[in-house]
């Protein structure tokens, strides 16, 4: 229920800001504006508004939305269909006055505004939310590089384990997230990249990263590809909350208690613990746990439960966190607004003209398809962030906004980049493009969208079906 509630709301939001761009300009334009609808299909509410009258609607299916304003050319479409297949035509006859106002009349300065105003709306959307959550603050992990992989490109370019990234490719670095970032940007545009670290000893060093040995999937964390982890804490085996009617309450389970051993087998930190109990479904094990100053011997059944298709244990006990740990781990960065506005700026920019370049490099084969993603991994996707708080949730919808920018202004006819394509060709040419133009192109940019959208769903039923 969660990830529909996060998916609806998600797609209600951007699809409305894209639309309320292109209304709010095309008002501006003075255009007359007919129709604002989220959704498409059956209406389940619409009501009017303004002195145009413009039709507000929801509709039934909520994956997209459209703005419908005043077009001599579709009322001349709408007639010649509904003559075609013998319906009554209701001649609408509109005052020279207002026909001044119809989308086709506008000059094509006009026109590309209205068009671009969709797109601008959701990258100014994003802008926003980056904004807010960067004055509000940031907390990530400290850029400390934890197990290296042998033989990996980044043992042989020397990495240790404990070193704190300082720089990469002579960018300051404070977050784990920021090294993450950066480096996938430079590796796109460099396959030599270099990365500034301090030892444990406050010794500067640098490394010299070489992309060559490494593939193109996109969803590998481009670190992980070098051979890299991030710093973990070892947290010891000590309870938290004790959730009701769980296995750990049932079995008298206490919070401080520690986890000593599980069937004899010693439990040297909290994952252990974990990965004992999901093997063990419905399986009697023995708990050896410290109480204060007593030693005892607990025996408990972990609650058998279904995550991601498969059948795991539960204890339905938390880990109590050693925040005095985690201080060591995270760092808190939060801006000024100023500093704020152009970290959002230069961050959306950023986002957008990576997700062009990646794009681009899947057109030309550098880079596997499979980062393209669609309707169940977004919904996935915003149902785990909502449930990791507002912060995350906001965080993800920026992103998603971002893409859907960057999408509709794709050169592909029928999106919004599409129309900019005819208006480009329009100013060089000096008249429009002709109908027969537009509906050939119409036709093959319904293909390219169908192809697209393909890929995308066999892409979800791929990762539900791989995990």
């Amino acid at each position: 229920m969660m990830t529909l509630i996060a998916f609806i709301t998600t797609i209600g939001i951007l699809v409305a800001i894209h639309e309320y761009g292109h209304f709010q300009v095309a008002r501006l334009c003075n255009v007359r504006v007919l129709r604002f609808s989220i959704g498409f299909g059956k209406p389940l509410w619409k009501k009017t508004f303004g002195k145009d009258n413009t039709e507000f609607v929801l509709a039934a299916i909520p994956l997209g939305g459209f703005v419908k304003m005043l077009d001599e050319r579709e009322l001349k479409a709408e007639r010649e269909s509904a003559l075609e297949s013998g319906q009554i035509v209701e001649k609408t006859d509109y005052s020279e006055a207002e026909l001044k106002r119809a989308f086709n009349r506008q000059n094509v300065w006009k026109r590309i505004a209205i068009v671009l105003a969709g797109p601008v709306a959701n990258l100014l959307l994003a802008i926003l939310l980056y904004w807010v959550l960067l004055m509000q603050g940031v907390t990530g992990m400290r850029p400390i590089v934890g197990e290296v992989e042998d033989n990996s490109l980044a043992a042989n370019a020397g990495f240790k384990s404990g070193e704190v990234i300082q720089k990469v490719a002579g960018m300051p670095i404070k977050t784990w997230a920021d090294a993450r970032w950066i480096l996938l940007q430079q590796s796109l545009a460099s396959k030599i990249v270099a990365i500034e670290t301090l030892s444990e000893n406050d010794d500067l060093n640098t490394h010299v990263l070489n992309f060559d040995g490494i593939d193109s999937d996109p969803e590998i964390d481009i670190l992980k590809k070098v051979g890299m982890e991030m710093m973990s804490p070892t947290l010891a085996p000590v309870l938290g909350e004790i959730l009701p009617n769980s296995a750990a309450q049932k079995s008298n389970m206490q919070v401080n208690d520690k986890v000593l051993s599980i069937d004899n087998v010693s439990m040297q930190d909290w994952e252990s613990v974990v990965n004992t109990v999901k093997k063990n479904p419905n399986q009697v094990l023995q708990f050896k746990i410290a109480r204060e100053r007593e030693m005892l011997t607990i025996l408990a059944t972990p609650e058998q439960v279904t995550e991601n298709g498969k059948k795991i244990g539960r204890l339905g006990a938390s880990l109590k966190i050693d925040q005095a740990v985690l201080d060591k781990l995270l760092i808190k960065i939060q801006y000024t607004a100023i500093q704020g506005l152009q970290k959002a700026v230069i961050k959306t920019l950023d986002t957008a003209i990576f997700s062009l370049k990646m794009l681009g490099r899947m057109l030309t084969g550098q880079v596997s398809i499979k980062g393209i993603s669609g309707p169940v991994t977004i919904a996935t996707f915003a149902g785990e962030s909502a449930n990791l708080g507002l912060g995350t949730f906001l965080n993800f919808l920026a992103l998603v906004s971002i893409s859907i920018g960057v999408l509709n202004l794709l050169p592909i006819p029928v999106l919004d980049g599409g129309h900019l394509m005819y208006y480009i060709v329009e100013i060089f040419k000096g008249s429009p493009v002709s109908d027969q133009t537009m509906l050939a192109g119409h036709k093959i940019g319904f293909v390219l969208l169908g192809l697209l959208m393909t890929i995308a769903i066999f892409n979800d039923f791929n990762r539900l079906i791989t995990g």
